[in-house]
C-alpha cells in the first residue's frame, strides 16, 4: 500500500470485519498490527516535524526554536 488514505481504508476495514461474527483471520490480525503501528509512527514524525518547527519568544526578546533546544531527545 502506498498512501497513508489507504492504510487507514483497510484499518477501518479490518476493524469493521474484526466485529462481525467471522472475525480476523490470523493473517489479517497481524496485517492490522502492522498497519496500525506504521500509522502512529508517521503521525508521530508528522508531529515532531511541526514541533520542530516551533519558535518561541522569550521574555528577553530573544527567539528560540524548540526544535533545535529539544528535537534531539528521544522521550
Amino acid at each position: 500500500m502506498s498512501s497513508m488514505e489507504e492504510k487507514i481504508g483497510r484499518i477501518n476495514e479490518l476493524y469493521h470485519k474484526s466485529k462481525t461474527p467471522e472475525g480476523l483471520t490470523e493473517a489479517e490480525r497481524a496485517e492490522q498490527a502492522l498497519l496500525r503501528k506504521e500509522y502512529i509512527a508517521s503521525v508521530r514524525a508528522n508531529l515532531k516535524a511541526q514541533l520542530d518547527q516551533v519558535n518561541i519568544q522569550n521574555g528577553d526578546g530573544s527567539v528560540e526554536n524548540l526544535g533545535e533546544k529539544y528535537g534531539n531527545r528521544t522521550h
